[in-house]
């Protein structure tokens, strides 16, 4: 794993300014603040991935939080859903512990890292199309540098699927055509090679979770440096190993409150997630 080389993408994502309305958004939120948190400085900037360069299980969320990650400067950290997600990591074995309260806390992630398909924290948290576009270079470059060691993808949310299916083809897999479809607990074997087929393994997906929105064509990695970042692609032949991707509920609020994602739930799309990417994992109650 070039670590030099993702931990160079991570500081060049924090200097990212190409949407102008996240742009906007993101430093007036750092400015005017949540009154919980009126004595803090918000980071107000792109927030990179984290977790370690050789990470094997790559966890895919939507985008930075207002007052989570937007303040803190670390992705899930801050929030109610990074209490949730950090804490079915925890029970797992994934991290080691349950919180995330600040970048600097001690937090360590074993052999997984997080990232999102669109990096500045959104107004209403709904990145536009355009947004999401313009932010995929970044992503695509992410999974380059990571792909010799990756194994697994656990995707939160169907914004998340939609997004990162384009990236992974952007990065050399064969995403299968068509596309599959976003659900909870769904499993796609993603092939490395160039053609792209639909897997045997595929599980049937219920078509009341899919995701509304069409599928999106993969575009060039490169965009002009004055409207979207510049990433270049390495020089690096496609392994023979393939991926596992998993679909699960967004740890949203909404989503947590109302029981349509439980904890139990994640835990168990992380665990199997885990055990596919090779991971150890421990027993949890419930």
């Amino acid at each position: 794993m070039d670590s030099g080389g993702l931990a160079e993408l991570d500081g060049r994502i924090t200097e990212c300014r190409a949407c102008p309305r996240l742009v906007d958004w993101r430093e007036e939120v750092a400015r005017t603040k949540r009154a919980a948190f009126a004595d803090q400085t918000y980071w107000g900037r792109p927030v990179p991935g984290f977790g370690p360069a050789d990470a094997s299980l790559l966890i895919v969320g939507l985008a930075p939080a207002a007052h989570g990650a937007n303040r803190t400067g670390r992705m899930f950290t801050g929030d109610r859903s990074g209490d949730v997600l950090y804490e079915a990591m925890y029970d797992v074995g994934l991290a080691s512990r349950g919180t995330a309260v600040s970048a600097d806390d001690g937090l360590t992630l074993y052999g997984v890292r997080i990232t999102s398909p669109v990096r500045c924290a959104p107004p209403a948290n709904k990145p536009t199309p355009t947004e999401r576009d313009t932010c995929r270079p970044w992503l695509v470059r992410e999974l380059e540098l990571l792909r010799p060691s990756l194994r697994a993808v656990v995707v939160l949310g169907a914004f998340g699927w939609q997004a990162l299916l384009p990236a992974l083809a952007g990065a050399g897999w064969a995403v299968p055509r068509p596309r599959p479809v976003f659900g909870h607990g769904v499993r796609v074997v993603i092939g490395s090679g160039p053609a792209a087929r639909t897997p045997g393994g595929s599980t049937p997906v219920d078509p009341t979770l899919a995701d509304p929105a069409p599928a999106i064509s993969a575009p060039a990695i490169s965009a002009p440096a004055d409207s979207a970042p510049n990433v270049s692609a390495p020089n690096v032949s496609a392994p023979a190993d393939s991926i596992d991707l998993f679909g699960c509920f967004h740890v949203s609020q909404r989503n947590t409150f109302t029981g349509r994602l439980t904890p139990a739930m994640l835990r168990d799309v992380l665990s199997t997630a885990a055990r596919a990417a090779g991971l150890p994992t421990r027993a949890y109650g419930g």
